[in-house]
Order: structure tokens, then sequence, then C-alpha cells
């Protein structure tokens, strides 16, 4: 063997080597990334080669090969593209600093997008893993020689002649003791189909094709269905329900970027903390944490994301701060805005059924972001207890069938020719805009909403409010009472949010004529002995006994007694517990409303009025009346969630002791 050089290898630091493994790379699995990243490069160069008219005859078909022997523990990776000269070698591989991509760009006038390999010390990630490295590589120019360049992880390296006889390059990577993962077949597998499963040349493995090499992101939207995104969406979360919406990117200024994201249906053990979108360069995946990239509001976004734009850490491993970052970041949110901007006028139907999911996002994007809440603070809807009629729509027989192409998006309208429809309004779902609403209501309660926060406990108040002809909005997310509901209120701030339970309207009560007439032995009215009753019953000074005569038809079907909130103390108490990161407990400081129009309060009131007091103590027929405002106050912080184990203990053995007396 003629051995053609001996000599170091012109680096900056008297050994790089070590920093290579100990610091640049984190993860020593991304040398197979980098070197078959460097091997779609140089079949990327001779095809611009051969099109600059460089090349004598045919460009073979691309192809990657990748090879293991277990004996002699190697591992390798072939190309048929451009190779190198003896020169290129000493240049691009000897002179560790520098970059073959920009030379090359500079010459065949190309962007440097073109290429994946923007990082001169990709190749030597190799030394992460292997104890010796070798090439064989024949260029395409014309008299080239091949050539074998050889390295054992020192300064040192060794070029002599090589037996190569097609045009390309094979890196041949003698693995360490305790590196020997990387010649199991099913390592390979997955390392190929997690960082290059979309380069768009087949990397071959035990005689067939393991990558994947359509990138759907590259495509056009005009040329993909929905069934394209949705076999993508599966692929790339298995498992997974399909996705609400998708939002096809592509944009070549001020940047590059191509991408997919869609909006998933969440589930409660998905974390809408962390994101899950791949970031990919050039095809090639970079990670899966790409925070920095998607706004705080948008996290539960998955999908792909591609650009070789984006500014990266040497080793790819991580984003570095830059405007480009974070313009790319107002890009992805306004395309979002415009996105769900199209479904809410387009196709309400489907809106409606996503709202569920993104709702709390479009919400919290609006406190977040100042642009974004331009764009969505027309299409924010809530759930109302107001249905508007259904209105029959139909359409013009003589109008011409049009189909409209769209982004490639879900949710594409096509209407039949002559088809006769209900046409669709959002009230007509149960769902309204605050504007809407306040319109709506302006003559029975203008600037004023009411809200109900829990279905659950506040059934009973919402009933009340629904009787009487109220309209309720429901604003049950996680975000509404201690950010989304103070934010509206400053967005319009000439409105009063009440929650169902805070107050009862006027609307909602009577005037008691009962409550007129004095009982000429006490100068007291009904209403003032039945709060007495209960004031005395209780016997708790921190609860604010009222007397009210409830509006209804049927009486007994209005409930006897309700705990009110006050609205401005009870946001206050959620707002600290919030600040503590506590649960809020029960306020002991709170109203308790009895319906004096209520059958059981009239009872509760003929029976104490019916006691005649006994020299050991009350009556049984006034113990039996104390019993049951007890029973009747319980019942009522239920219905709240607010009694505690004691108050809940209580409770039980005061219902057994009532209706062992009832059925005496």
């Amino acid at each position: 063997m003629t051995v053609l050089e001996k000599g170091n290898i012109t680096i900056h630091t008297e050994n790089i080597f070590p920093i290579i493994k100990k610091s640049l790379y984190t993860d020593h699995e991304i040398f197979l990334r980098e070197l078959i990243s460097n091997a779609v490069d140089a079949i990327s160069k001779l095809k611009m080669a051969s099109l600059a008219g460089e090349l004598s005859g045919d460009v073979p078909e691309p192809e990657i090969t990748i090879t293991v022997d277990t004996t002699n523990k190697t591992l390798c990776i072939y190309d048929n593209g451009i190779g190198m000269t003896v020169d290129e070698i000493k240049k691009y591989i000897n002179q560790v600093a520098f970059s073959s991509a920009e030379e090359f760009v500079k010459k065949y006038q190309k962007t440097a997008n073109d290429l994946i390999g923007h990082f001169g010390l990709g190749f030597y990630s190799a030394f992460m893993v292997a104890k010796q490295v070798e090439i064989d590589t024949l260029s395409y120019k014309e008299g080239s020689e091949a050539i074998h360049w050889s390295c054992d992880g020192s300064p040192e390296f060794e070029l002599t002649e090589s037996s190569r006889t097609q045009i390309g390059t094979t890196v041949t990577l003698t693995l360490m003791d305790d590196e020997q993962e990387y010649i199991e077949p099913q390592r390979i597998r997955q390392l190929v189909k997690t960082y290059s499963d979309f380069v768009p040349v087949p990397i071959k493995f035990e005689n067939e094709s393991i990558n994947k090499q359509k990138a759907l992101w590259k495509d056009s939207a005009q040329n993909l269905t929905d069934e394209d995104y949705l076999e993508f969406y599966r692929y790339l979360y298995p498992f997974q329900e399909d996705p609400l919406l998708w939002v096809h990117l592509n944009t070549d200024y001020p940047y590059l970027l191509n991408g997919i994201l869609y909006f998933p249906k969440l589930r409660p053990d998905v974390d809408v903390s962390q994101g899950h979108i791949k970031l990919f360069c050039n095809q090639v995946f970079v990670n899966d944490h790409c925070e920095e990239i998607i706004p705080d509001f948008l996290m539960p976004l998955r999908g792909v994301i591609d650009s070789p734009d984006i500014p990266l850490n040497v080793s790819r491993s991580a984003l570095t701060n830059h405007r480009t970052v974070r313009s790319i970041a107002n890009h992805i949110a306004k395309k979002i805005a415009t996105r769900l901007k199209s479904i809410y006028e387009d196709t309400p139907e489907e809106y409606v059924k996503c709202w569920k999911d993104v709702g709390t996002f479009i919400k919290y994007g609006s406190l977040k972001d100042e642009k974004f809440k331009k764009q969505v603070e027309d299409i924010l809807i809530y759930k109302t207890t107001y249905k508007a009629d259904k209105v029959e729509a139909k359409s013009d027989p003589e109008t011409p069938q049009v189909q409209v192409e769209g982004e490639g998006d879900l949710w594409e309208n096509v209407k039949t020719k002559g088809e006769s429809e209900e046409k669709f309004s959002y009230e007509s779902e149960g769902y309204t805009t605050l504007p809407a609403y306040l319109e709506r209501n302006k003559e029975r309660h203008e600037n004023r909403v009411f809200y109900c926060t829990d279905t659950d406990t506040q059934a009973t108040y919402v009933e009340l409010y629904k009787n009487q002809g109220l309209e309720i909005l429901f604003m049950d997310s996680f975000i509404d009472t201690n950010y989304f509901i103070p934010f509206l209120e400053k967005e319009y701030s000439e409105v009063k949010f009440a929650r169902v339970d805070a107050e009862l309207d006027d609307t909602l009560v009577q005037q008691d004529k009962a409550d007129e007439i004095v009982d000429p032995n006490t100068n007291k009215t009904r209403s003032d002995q039945i709060k007495e009753i209960f004031e005395k019953a209780l016997n708790n000074s921190k609860v604010n006994i009222k007397t009210q005569a409830l509006k209804s038809d049927t009486p007994d079907s209005t409930p006897p007694a309700m705990v009110l909130l006050p609205e401005a103390m009870r946001r206050l108490r959620e707002m600290m517990a919030v600040s503590q990161q506590q649960v809020m407990d029960f306020p002991d400081e709170h109203v308790f409303v009895i319906n004096t129009t209520h059958p059981l309060i009239e009872n509760i009131y003929q029976l104490s009025q019916g006691s005649i007091i006994q020299a050991g103590g009350d009556s049984p027929s006034a113990e039996m009346a104390k019993m049951l405002c007890q029973h009747i106050y319980d019942l009522a912080l239920i219905a709240q969630k607010g009694l505690d184990g004691e108050g809940m203990k209580s409770f039980v053995e005061r219902s057994n002791q009532v209706l062992t007396r009832l059925t005496k």
C-alpha cells in the first residue's frame, strides 16, 4: 500500500476530540444523523454538478446504504454522491473548522438551504462512538483517484490509495467496545426513523429501504387531501384521536418556513405546558423541544416545523435566542388565528365542535398577545342558556355549483345545487358572542352579564334565572374565573359581570305582601320573624341571613334557601388561593337567603309559632323547627360544596334524627 501523505489535522486547539466527545454533543446517537446528512448533501451536490454540465454520463439513482459487520464491529455508511479529491479531503476533512457546504454554495450560487450540512464538525461526531474512522471516496471529476483516509481519534491522519471504483463516499466506523449498540439492526432502524425518516433519498439497510422519504410538509397544500393530513398525523402520533384542525405553513420571506401544525383533541393526561412539535432542518430531525418557536398559549399544538433559518447551536441540540425565532412564533400565532377565523365564518358547526378544546387556549392567547387578541376577539363564543330557532335556508337552483379550493385544511364546505338546509347560527346551537348577549339583553339588564362557572353546584341558581327568562353564560374553564372575566371587564369597562350565586337580581324577587303584615304582639313582619327563627337555630354571627320572596308560578319548585357568595369578596379569596397555590376554602362569611314563598319555610314558621316553651326548654315542635332550619342551611351548603367533613357528619346525624321523628 502506497502512503500518499501523513500529517496532523489542522485545528485551533491541541486536541479537539475530547471537546467533541464531552462537550459539543450531548447525545452520542446523533452521529448517524450527521453522517447520513453528509451523504444526502453529497448526492445533492452531484445533482447540481450534473445540471451545471460538469458530469459526463447520467447521475446514478440516489442511494444511501448502511451495513454492519458484527465480527469486526464496524458500521459503514455508503453514498453515491459527489465524492472528494485528495485536495478536498485535506480542505474539508483535515481542516475541522472549515465547512465545505459554504464553499460549494459560492461555487454554484445556491443558497445554503439546499444543503443539509451547515456544520463543519458534523463528520467528527463519529468519533464519539468510533475508535477509528475511515473514508473511501472517489470524486466525480475526470481523472480523480480513489482515496482512503484514516484517523484513530488523535490529531493524526493517514491518506492512502483506495480500491473504490464508483463515484461517492463510504464512511467506515470501528466502534468502541462500549458503543456496540450501533451495530444492532433494531437500533439502526430506530435512529434512521427518528432523525432521517424524511430525507429525500432512500436509505437502505438489510436489502430494504427503511425511511419514509416523503416530507408531506414540503408538498403544496393544493395537492393534498384531508386523508393525507390525517394519515400523516397518525404516522407521527400513533394511537391518538384524529386532530381537530390543522394549518399548513409555507413561507419563503423573510425566512424559509414549512410545516404542518395540528390542534389535537385534548385529554386529561396531556401536559399542555410541554411542546409536542417536531423541529426539522431541511427534513432532518433536530429535536422535539422547540418551545421558543411556539407561543406558550399554543403549546398543545402538534406537528412539524422545518426551517433552515432557525438558528441552532453547532450541535443542533438547542435553539439560540434570535429575533428570527420570535418572528416565526408571531407568524405561527397569526396563521392559527387566521385559520380559526375562517372556520368560524365558513364552517360554524365545526367551530362549535372544536371550541371545547381550543376555547381555553384562544382565551389564554387573548390575555398574552395583543396582536392575537385583535385577531380573535370577534370569534370568542360562550355556551348560553339562550337558544334561537333554526332558520331554513334554500340555495338558488339557478346558481351554478362552485367548489372553492382551500388550503387543504379540514372542513371545506361543498353545497349541493338546489339543496335545502337549515341555516346555521351559533345561537341555534346554544352559543353566542358577548356583544350579541349584551345587545339581546340590554332592555332587561343593560351592561350586566350573568354567568355560571360550575354547572353542578350552581344548577339551582341557573334554573332560577332561566325560569324568569334571564340568560346565563357558561364560563366554566379554569382560566375564566381568575383571569378571563377580569380581562373582559377591562375590555368592556361599562359591563358588570355577576355569577349566578353572587346575588339575586331584582328580576328574581317579588314583593311579598305577607311581609307587610305586622304581628301586633311583636310589631314584626312575617319576614322578620322567619329571619329570627333561623338566626336562633343557626346561632352563627358570620352568616348574613336575608329573607326574600323568589318569583315562581310553582313555589315548591324553587329552593327553600340558598347560599350566596358576594362577587367582590369571592373573587378576592379566589385570587389569594391562586397566588398561594391552594384550594379555596368555603368562606365562613356568606349570605344565607331564605325563600319566604316556599311551602317548607311556611311550615317551619307555623311549627315555630305553635311551639309552647316548656320548663325544661323548647317544646318538641320548636326543637323540630330548629333542626329543620339547620337542615335547610346544610342543604344549601351542600349545593355549594360548602360542607367540610365535620359538617357532613353533623348533617347525616341530624338527617337520621329528623327522619326518625317524622316516622313516629
